[in-house]
């Protein structure tokens, strides 16, 4: 009775003894996954720019005005892994250049250059590092119609351009806007030549229809 005590205290021991050689041995393996596993990507939350008549950079943090913030955003982020778009410009048609840096509180995520009063509409340049460690090439896009007022909302100080309308998406379209162009008729007097169309074929139409009545008179009494 004894020796099976001591048999299954041996053998408790032996268990025991073998877990915790298992839990010493998998711990650092454990440790080594956790170290492994890839850090989710960080959250840009600042942008900074730079550029012509700018003496201090402007700072726009997400805490601050969360609102501009994302509108300044989504002027630059859709480039990150668009296909270029365009050829540069010369830098007379280009215009004032400013640098938009997004960062993750200091870490440098994203670098581009805005032209936003560029000939033919805004335009956009993604430099060959503007994306860290990350590999892209060299890419030149047509902006957003919004850029010149999202940077001018944002400190930037820009005049405002009366021939590109405020508005479109990401990678707008650009063309040659002809500054000197006559703008389109007013509401008024679409209206009024309308009206006169309707009253010319209305005199038409009645100077017909007398006709085919007095030619069906004349059929009547002859026969």
């Amino acid at each position: 009775m004894v020796r099976g005590a001591i048999t299954r205290l041996v053998s408790t021991a032996g268990v025991l003894a073998v877990t915790a050689a298992m839990a010493i041995g998998l711990a650092p393996a454990a440790a080594q996954a956790e170290e492994a596993a890839p850090k989710p990507p960080a959250k840009p939350n600042i942008i900074h720019i730079a550029g012509k008549n700018i003496d201090n950079k402007l700072v726009i943090a997400q805490a601050d005005n969360s609102r501009l913030f994302a509108s300044l955003l989504s002027e630059v982020s859709w480039m990150a892994g668009a296909r270029s778009q365009t050829v540069p410009l010369t830098a007379a048609k280009l215009g004032p250049k400013y640098i938009v840096v997004v960062l993750a509180n200091k870490s440098t995520l994203q670098t581009y250059e805005l032209f936003p009063m560029a000939a033919g509409g805004p335009r956009a340049h993604r430099p060959a590092k503007s994306l860290g460690n990350k590999k892209v090439t060299d890419g030149w896009f047509y902006g957003r119609l919004s850029m010149p007022e999202a940077l001018r909302v944002s400190g930037v100080p820009l005049e405002t351009k009366p021939d590109v309308v405020a508005g479109g998406i990401g990678g707008g379209v650009g063309q040659d806007i002809d500054v000197n162009a006559k703008p389109a008729a007013g509401v008024d007097q679409v209206l009024g030549e309308m009206r006169h169309l309707f009253l010319l074929n209305g005199a038409v139409l009645v100077t017909i229809l007398l006709g085919l009545a007095g030619i069906a008179f004349l059929i009547r009494r002859r026969v």
